[in-house]
C-alpha cells in the first residue's frame, strides 16, 4: 500500500473512531435505567432548568466555589480558568493553567502512564498513591475520609483506595463499571458520588481500545486528533450523569432527552438545593432545581 493509500485509510479510520465516540450506544442505556429507577418519578427532563452559556469557548472541565460562596469557577479548553459574577451575569478571566490538551489521544493510545499522587503542604513532599493508571480523571474523597474515588477514564470505571486508619489501607476495588468514559466525581452532602459521564463507549470503540497499537497508530496522523474530535463534537454525542451509594451501587441516572440534551457531562454538583451540571461540548452550566 502507498503512503497516499496509509494515510487515506487511517483517515478514514479515524472518522469511524471519532463516530464512535459520539456514538450512542442504546443497549448499555436501557440496561443501566432499568437498574436505576426505582420509580418513575426519580427521572426529571429538566424543563426548569436554566442554562448559562460560555461564549467563545469550548469546555467546560469541573467547576469550584470559593469559601465565601462566589463563583462557580471553571477550566475550558484553552487553558483558563474563569469565574462566574452572578450579579453581573457574566464570565471574567480568572487564571491559566497547562497547556497539555490532547485527551483524545491519551484514551485511544492505551496510554498506562497515569497516577494518582498526594502533596504535602507543610513537607512539601509528594507521595505517588496509584500508578500505571489510563487517563485517571474525577477525584473525590468519601465523607469519613477512609477511602478515595479515581476516574479511571479509559476502562470506564471508578477505582477506590482504602485509606488510613481504614484496616483495608492501601487495597484498591473497583467501585463501579460504568457505560461510559466517566469524568469528574463529586460527593454530595449525604455522602452520595456523582459522576459526570463524558460519552458512552459503543462496541466499535471498545474493540479499538482493546488493540492499543491501532490507537498509536492513529495519533502519529498529520494532525491533531483532539481538535477533529472537538469539530465532530458539536452534531454528536449524548452524555449522562450517575449518583452512586458510598458502597458505589446505582442510585439514580440522569439524561437529558430534548433537543438541547446533554452532549458530553463533564461535572455535576448538588448545591443549594440544585444540580449543577457541566455540559462539555456545548460550552455551558446547567442549574436544575432537585432537591
Amino acid at each position: 500500500m502507498s503512503h497516499f493509500g496509509s494515510n487515506l485509510f487511517l483517515t478514514t479510520f479515524t472518522i469511524l473512531l471519532l463516530s464512535a465516540l459520539l456514538s450512542t450506544d442504546h443497549s448499555k442505556i436501557v440496561s443501566l435505567l432499568s437498574i436505576t429507577y426505582t420509580n418513575k418519578d426519580s427521572y426529571s427532563n429538566h424543563d426548569d432548568k436554566q442554562v448559562i452559556p460560555i461564549v467563545g469557548a469550548v469546555g467546560p472541565e469541573s467547576l469550584a466555589f470559593d469559601p465565601h460562596g462566589g463563583g462557580p469557577y471553571t477550566g475550558v479548553s484553552d487553558g483558563q480558568i474563569i469565574k462566574w459574577l452572578e450579579n453581573e451575569r457574566r464570565w471574567i478571566d480568572f487564571a491559566v493553567t497547562s497547556t497539555h490538551r490532547n485527551h483524545i489521544s491519551v484514551i485511544v493510545s492505551g496510554d498506562r502512564t497515569g497516577r494518582l499522587m498526594k502533596y504535602n503542604p507543610q513537607s512539601k513532599e509528594t507521595t505517588v498513591l496509584l500508578q500505571n493508571l489510563t487517563f485517571p480523571n474525577g477525584v473525590s474523597l468519601s465523607r469519613d475520609g477512609d477511602f478515595i474515588l479515581v476516574a479511571d477514564t479509559t476502562n470506564c470505571r471508578i477505582l477506590k483506595l482504602w485509606l488510613e486508619p481504614s484496616s483495608k489501607s492501601g487495597m484498591v476495588e473497583v467501585f463501579n463499571r460504568l457505560p461510559g468514559f466517566p469524568d469528574n466525581i463529586k460527593r454530595n452532602h449525604r455522602g452520595e458520588f456523582w459522576v459526570g459521564i463524558h460519552a458512552k463507549r459503543g462496541k466499535f470503540l471498545k474493540w479499538v481500545l482493546s488493540f492499543p497499537l491501532v490507537g498509536q497508530a492513529l495519533i502519529k496522523l498529520p494532525f491533531d486528533i483532539t481538535k477533529v474530535y472537538s469539530y465532530f463534537a458539536r452534531w454528536g454525542g449524548n452524555g449522562l450523569a450517575v449518583r452512586l451509594s458510598g458502597d458505589g451501587d446505582v442510585l439514580e441516572a440522569l439524561e437529558d432527552e430534548s433537543r438541547h440534551g446533554w452532549k458530553a457531562v463533564s461535572e455535576v454538583e448538588e448545591r443549594d438545593g440544585n444540580i449543577l451540571d457541566w455540559i462539555h461540548k456545548d460550552a455551558f452550566c446547567g442549574r436544575s432545581k432537585k432537591f
